[in-house]
């Protein structure tokens, strides 16, 4: 069979469904039509890139139709007019809905896992971390950690593995300037090695069984719970010699001024949650950024002619002194398309889930209370009928001449929509253009492998083997400084 529109029922499958019959929509005498159509179960709702799986089910059911997802009935949803129907359904046509093991892992006082009232207010106290003044106190420390990162890839003798070296440097940057935790290096490794067993298990199955991913998950919470407390404490404890807010202070200050101050159990959640938020996302953006250069080194030498334009860059190719600003960063518009067709084309979470709270009309199909739906984000960018040549990597197409995202605000929806749009998607931004201008400023880079690797969206998009790369540092001309010349400089100081 295939999807028909403008259906009035929807059949729930009697042998998998336990022949709930048809479902008819309200006020209609209509005979039963043929069924929503219903893709083949899957155990879990991600799959590598390049297999076509998803898109091959999209055009052979329609944009909206019945899955599986740990043995429930799941609706998956692509399209703007229908993600915007779900995005702005929150509260009172579908509710938020992780699963089990990651409500669990993250914890009860997370934003995430909030519903109602008691979501609306905690999104007031979290969004004072990612105002204007927030992200230009954060923005010299980014810049800081960012300039270290790369001198250190450069000083490697062997290619790097990006996707785990983008991921020390997001966790780095989370502790150190969202939260400014002062944990040794020694220790810092230790809590990213944890983070990272947090992270592999926190979409597991929510078995608590010994040697069972969750309990693996539990145990890695438990350990990052216990540092959490220890930097927490120290750092309430020691207040001189810092120079600006971090989003920790920003947190306790913010939830002062609401009437609700905050214990440490909460102050323990919000923290992992930002990590959580910062880590993962920005780490596979990264990337993706990084591979997209190298692939397209005539978007990297443009990139260069704006920064020089902006006196960001010598016209010699030596970077300029001086730290960057959000004024400054807000000029660079080519910039600004760049990052936008990375998120665009290599969006790092495919979508989310909501549990449908009453039945409502979607697409001419009703979806039944009580059943789970998936919005898609990457097939509705992939499909999305603004855009001209969607697989094509084309920054220009935001560019004024063409703007092809400025109709419809849901056909561009890299950091989602509605009242759960992403709280950090302006920190995300800023990090992935801070990290453009150092790279194009301060940085020649080459892949290590004879092609490019393939993508996997297993948890979140990234190169199945990290994508190997060769950093070199610049000489004042931009130039690669080779390492027998690194070594003469060195033995000259």
């Amino acid at each position: 069979m295939h999807a028909v529109k403008n259906k009035t029922y929807v059949r729930a499958c009697v042998c998998v469904w336990g022949g709930r019959g048809l479902v008819p929509r309200v006020g209609s005498s209509a005979p039963p039509p043929r069924a929503l159509e219903a893709g083949p179960p899957r155990f879990f709702a991600w799959h590598p890139q390049g297999s076509g799986f998803q898109s091959s089910r999209r055009e052979k059911y329609g944009n909206v139709f019945k899955t599986h997802l740990l043995g429930r009935p799941l609706i998956r949803v692509t399209g703007a007019e229908n993600v915007r129907k779900i995005l702005m359904g929150e509260h009172h046509l579908v509710s938020t809905e992780w699963p089990r093991s990651t409500r669990m892992l993250l914890g009860p006082n997370t934003v995430a896992n909030s519903i109602g009232d008691i979501h609306r207010n905690k999104r007031k106290v979290f969004s004072k971390i990612f105002s204007h003044e927030a992200l230009e106190s954060y923005l010299p420390k980014i810049q800081l950690v960012i300039q270290d990162t790369l001198r250190a890839w450069s000083s490697h003798p062997e290619a790097i593995n990006v996707y785990q070296e983008a991921q020390k440097l997001t966790f780095r940057m989370a502790i150190r300037v969202l939260l400014g935790f002062s944990i040794p290096e020694e220790d810092l490794g230790h809590l990213f090695e944890v983070y990272q067993q947090f992270v592999e298990n926190v979409f597991s199955l929510p078995v608590d069984l010994p040697f069972s991913g969750y309990r693996r998950g539990i145990q890695a919470r438990q350990t990052l719970q216990k540092g959490l407390e220890k930097a927490i404490r120290e750092k309430l404890q020691c207040t001189q010699g810092k120079d600006y807010s971090d989003a920790l202070d920003i947190l306790i200050e913010s939830s002062k001024e609401h009437g609700e101050e905050m214990t440490m159990q909460e102050l323990k959640d919000g923290t992992l949650e930002l990590i959580f938020a910062a880590y993962a996302t920005t780490a596979s953006a990264s990337t993706s950024l990084i591979m997209q250069l190298l692939k397209h080194p005539a978007v990297l030498e443009k990139l260069r002619e704006e920064l020089r334009a902006q006196g960001i860059l010598h016209s010699g190719g030596c970077p300029c002194e001086g730290t960057l600003r959000l004024s400054t960063l807000s000029g660079l518009h080519y910039l600004d398309c760049v990052i936008k067709e990375v998120m665009r084309l290599f969006t790092p979470v495919s979508g989310g889930y909501r549990t449908v709270l009453q039945t409502f009309e979607l697409d001419g199909f009703q979806i039944p209370k009580g059943w789970s739906v998936m919005y898609s984000i990457r097939d509705t960018h992939d499909t999305a009928p603004v855009f001209k040549d969607v697989n094509v990597f084309d920054p220009d197409r935001f560019g004024q001449a063409r703007s092809e995202d400025k109709d419809g605000r849901f056909h561009y929806l890299p950091f989602g929509g509605g009242v759960r749009t992403c709280l950090g998607k302006h920190l995300a931004k800023l990090f992935l253009k801070v990290l453009a201008v150092e790279l194009a400023s301060t940085s020649r880079f080459e892949l290590a492998t004879r092609t490019f690797p393939r993508i996997t969206l297993v948890p979140v998009l990234h190169p199945v083997d990290g994508l190997s790369v060769k950093f070199f540092g610049l000489d004042s001309n931009q130039n690669k400084i080779l390492p027998e010349t690194e070594a003469m400089l060195s033995a000259t100081v």
